[in-house]
């Protein structure tokens, strides 16, 4: 009987840790979702597109799905999928052999062996990517969860403005930390991420970064509402919350990890950067601040991300200065 009661109170404290970790778990992810101001989600949309579970095959409204239209994300509404990329693979899942350009991110799935495919914009869980089967001519199958997706019409898409769906772009102003201060403090901002752009290696490391040779540069992610905002509101605050003269890196912080770049998404993104830096070379500044066409972006590790926040400090290099 002694021993039935100590592994009783074994198990309990078992199911007691679980259920501190499940909540726990639970408390980030809705604080997470918080910031981010996404799309509220049920229960089951949650645990495939934040926690990464599959729906179960062809359980899901989009498996046979045949009408004309655009798949968007279900947590942030960006433009995924195009209804002629879609075909059938008799998998139980959603199939299309192509995406829009830039709305998907493939990375190493925790499994070791599959590539996980994900929402660019928010990040949110879409499935999975095979390449190489041969059922179309681009040998390549994005696996989707139906639950991960939201079908709008042709019809009704063309009827809709393109500002609806958030929209995202890159900036780089020395240490990511001071450069995330600002833009999370922003109007209209509803995500920042902090990570590495530019650079000849692939997942780098913020230690690898910092000792130079990698060629990537700190850049802060900034995804936005244009119905609140305007990259030319969001260019005009990178302007004036860094040196944008100094050319080899940003205050004390010396070296081409920390230079002044803007990653356009757009071409009107570039047609902008191109309008402000000619504003301000008018101005009298020599403006070291180069344009590049944005690249993969490296997320850096989870210290780094909401550095000021976390620490309730404000940056050292990273002071706002009104120019225009």
């Amino acid at each position: 009987m002694h021993l039935l009661i100590i592994v009783m109170n074994r198990f309990v404290k078992l199911l007691l840790a679980a259920w501190i970790v499940a909540v726990a778990a639970c408390a980030q992810t809705t604080e997470k979702r918080k910031v981010m101001k996404f799309k509220q989600l049920t229960l089951e949309e949650e645990a495939v597109i934040i926690h990464k579970g599959t729906e179960r095959p062809f359980s899901g409204a989009y498996t046979n799905h045949k009408e004309a239209g655009n798949y968007h994300c279900k947590q942030c509404n960006a433009l995924l999928y195009r209804s002629e990329d879609k075909f059938e693979s008799h998998c139980g899942w959603p199939s299309f052999d192509d995406e829009v350009p830039g709305a998907v991110l493939r990375l190493p799935d925790a499994d070791g062996r599959r590539t996980e495919i994900v929402c660019a914009t928010c990040k949110g869980h879409l499935g999975h990517v095979f390449l190489n089967e041969g059922f179309t001519e681009k040998n390549t199958r994005h696996c989707v969860n139906s639950i991960s997706l939201t079908f709008v019409p042709r019809d009704q898409e063309q009827a809709l403005s393109a500002d609806t769906a958030l929209q995202k772009t890159y900036f780089a102003s020395g240490c990511f930390w001071g450069t995330e201060y600002h833009f999370m403090k922003a109007k209209g901002v509803r995500q920042t991420t902090v990570g590495f752009m530019g650079g000849r290696v692939d997942n780098p490391t913020y230690r690898e970064v910092c000792a130079g040779g990698t060629g990537h540069v700190e850049t802060t992610e900034v995804i936005f509402d244009p119905r609140e905002t305007s990259y030319e509101t969001l260019l005009k605050l990178f302007f004036e919350t860094h040196d944008f003269t100094q050319k080899n890196g940003q205050g004390p912080d010396i070296g081409e990890q920390y230079l002044s770049v803007l990653f356009y998404e757009t071409p009107e993104q570039k047609q902008l950067a191109e309008k402000y830096i000619a504003i301000l070379r008018n101005k009298g500044y020599d403006v070291a601040t180069s344009l590049r066409p944005a690249d993969t972006f490296w997320e850096a590790e989870a210290y780094h991300q909401g550095y000021y926040q976390k620490k309730n400090g404000s940056p050292y290099c990273h002071i706002y200065k009104k120019i225009f």
